[in-house]
């Protein structure tokens, strides 16, 4: 890498995106980083001085376009666009209710859509750029109770690959990183009846670390993944194989 290029990773405080921005700081991007809370950003500058943190509300339409003035007023150009931000709203469908399916739609697939779309055209006129959605194992293989996740995280691959035809070439590629059960604070809520049944369909035995799929994006960010493009990162430590 010639230049210091800008990474914007969302829901880079915690897991899986604070992951993400560890590994990304040490390759040497220029790191903005969002959470949902002034504690959250202020915990990214914390971590990494010199780098920033921002408040975002992936779920807030408002809350989008007041970050992405504020990074156009600062002169920042994200080369790099890490997806990562997300919720849950698990139930089973005959419960879920329309605000349960709206919420994680509009978290985990709208927001995407939205990020992207605003950043997209500097990196269309810089013909150079890196987008990576970080999707689930369940938008493949589906999940009881998680019907408004899984949709909105195959939506996402959709997404990533409808994109890709569109930008491959101006120098721009868009992959998807789809993790399994990652030791984080969300799966640190399961029971440990519900840790034995995931582990038990994991062929690895155990569940992947934050910084394995951190060093995916990684790669998938570096010049050496410049001819993969549209493609879908499977994590998963063999539990589900396409």
């Amino acid at each position: 890498m010639s230049e210091k290029r800008v990474a914007l990773v969302t829901g880079a405080s915690r897991g899986i995106g604070a992951a993400i921005a560890d590994s990304l700081v040490a390759a040497n991007y220029e790191l903005i980083g969002t959470a949902t809370s002034r504690n959250g950003a202020d915990q990214i500058e914390h971590n990494h001085p010199g780098h920033k943190g921002f408040v975002l509300d992936v779920m807030d339409e408002g809350s989008l376009n007041a970050f992405c003035d504020e990074i156009n007023n600062l002169g920042l150009v994200p080369s790099i666009i890490v997806n990562n931000s997300g919720i849950t709203r698990d139930n089973i469908m005959l419960r879920m209710k329309l605000n349960e399916w709206n919420d994680v739609i509009t978290a985990n697939l709208n927001s995407v859509f939205l990020l992207t779309r605003h950043f997209l055209k500097p990196l269309v006129k810089q013909r150079f750029g890196r987008i990576i959605n970080i999707t689930s194992v369940v938008a493949h293989s589906g999940n009881a109770g998680q019907a408004n996740y899984a949709a909105a995280k195959a939506g996402v691959v959709g997404f990533t690959k409808s994109l890709a035809r569109e930008v491959a070439s101006r120098g721009i590629t868009v992959n998807a990183i789809s993790p399994g059960f990652i030791d984080t604070d969300m799966t640190g809520k399961l029971t440990e009846s519900q840790r034995d049944a995931a582990l038990s369909q994991i062929p690895a035995g155990r569940m992947g670390k934050a910084k394995e799929i951190a060093a995916a994006v990684r790669f998938l960010a570096s010049d050496d993944a410049s001819y993969i493009t549209g493609e879908t990162l499977h994590i998963n430590g063999g539990m589900h194989m396409l």
